[in-house]
């Protein structure tokens, strides 16, 4: 490891001793560089509905300053907080939008009628992302995209392994139905 960055992890360590007493300027701080982060990961296992990413991102902050202390350090702290991020936001959306009810309209989902857009031919991954329907979505981002293994996500969403690893199969059968792959 280099010096440069001995002296980043150094800081970031500083910074989050600071924000467990309550320092709100280093937590104001510590938001700044990861709010992207958090978002990106919001934003995507929403389905990129905008208003629904900000007020999980605004969540996992609230949590984050209330558990901060549950940071141990044990891996970097990017890594704690991408883990963190996942479970409230997969929390905050059961509670926001009717978990049970959608889990049962699952193939009346208004996502599932409308195409992706994509007029320059080129193919836009994330618009069919966001077509699927909304376990299959989430578990495909969790798995694919953010590398959860199907044991952690079972575990973040209340679902056997097996759910799991169906709703990954689902939607890579969607999408490359969608493709035009069959």
């Amino acid at each position: 490891m280099d010096a440069e960055q001995q002296f980043a992890d150094r800081a970031l360590l500083t910074l989050i001793e600071q924000v467990r007493q309550g320092d709100r300027q280093a937590y104001r701080q510590l938001y700044t560089e990861h709010v992207g982060m958090v978002h990106g990961l919001c934003y995507r296992l929403t389905g990129g509905d905008r208003a629904l990413a900000e007020d999980a991102t605004q969540e996992v902050f609230i949590q984050l300053w209330r558990k901060i202390g549950n940071y141990r350090g044990d891996s970097k702290f990017s890594t704690w907080l991408h883990s963190v991020s996942s479970n409230v936001c997969v929390s905050y959306i059961r509670k926001q939008r009717g978990w049970w009810q959608r889990m049962f309209n699952i193939e009346d989902s208004a996502a599932m009628q409308e195409t992706a857009e994509g007029s320059t031919g080129e193919v836009d991954i994330e618009a069919y992302v966001q077509r699927l329907p909304e376990r299959a979505r989430m578990v495909f981002v969790l798995h694919a995209i953010e590398g959860y293994r199907h044991e952690e996500i079972a575990e973040m969403m209340d679902m056997a392994v097996g759910s799991s690893k169906a709703q990954f199969h689902r939607a890579k059968q969607l999408m490359q139905e969608w493709m035009g792959y069959e």
